[in-house]
């Protein structure tokens, strides 16, 4: 069962504490059974219909051509929870109408998806207290800015989590270290390769190409398993 923690930005008495290792597990265990029962085996990279079937079968309903403006124009995700039916995904029509940010559009299908999953519970709560909200309040919507889908800042705990949820959603961790020790076993490469070195850039190319993600979301995957370095400073042997 998951820990709870007293919730410092207010929105909560209390928040869900993950480690990045449950948060690594549980994603892994939910898209390695969704892919089975769908295709039959696990093979990346998700595809955006296989996104939309993932929040549709965890009970949420999915507008992929919202109009978000209302929230702001660096607003692309909302999910929105209700007392009586299961959230509400709405995704910005700007990312579905552009084919050139496919792979913007999936990270974001991806963060919604962790709202649904990992915090649904907590509206859920509020609701059986007696929690009701008016029509047009944002405080049972969890509104994600472009600049905080893939790297929010840990105090903003609901955002950081979502984020972490859509790399490891679209970049299980298993299958990360698979494809980075395959490339680093026959080059004789060891501990955390520095992120501007030739082989920095060669392992986020792969992730890329791999997982059909964005250089920032491959990037920001790698450091966060610590399989790039930001220094290229080796550690002594001898401490």
């Amino acid at each position: 069962m998951v820990r709870m923690v007293p919730d410092g930005t207010g929105r909560f008495a209390e928040r869900p504490h993950y480690s990045v290792d449950e948060l690594d597990r549980e994603c892994e265990r939910i898209v390695s059974a969704f892919l089975r029962k769908k295709r039959g085996d696990v093979r990346f990279p998700i595809v955006t219909d296989d996104l939309h079937v993932l929040i549709e079968q965890h009970e949420a309903s999915l507008d992929a051509y919202a109009d978000l403006s209302a929230f702001g124009d660096d607003v692309e995700g909302v999910t929105e929870f209700f007392p009586d039916k299961g959230p509400m995904v709405s995704i910005s029509e700007r990312l579905a109408n552009d084919s050139r940010r496919e792979n913007r559009l999936r990270t974001t299908l991806s963060h919604e998806f962790g709202h649904v999953h990992f915090h649904r519970h907590l509206w859920a709560e509020k609701f059986i207290s007696g929690h009701l909200f008016e029509r047009n309040s944002l405080e049972n919507k969890a509104i994600c800015k472009r600049d905080t889908i893939l790297n929010a800042s840990q105090y903003d705990w609901m955002e950081w989590q979502a984020g972490y949820v859509s790399g490891a959603i679209l970049m299980p961790a298993s299958h990360v270290r698979r494809l980075v020790t395959e490339y680093c076993q026959p080059r004789g490469l060891h501990g955390g390769v520095y992120i501007g070195s030739d082989h920095g850039r060669a392992l986020i190319g792969t992730v890329m190409e791999q997982f059909a993600v964005s250089e920032d979301a491959a990037r920001i995957r790698l450091l966060k398993l610590n399989l790039l370095a930001t220094s290229d400073r080796q550690p002594s042997l001898f401490g």
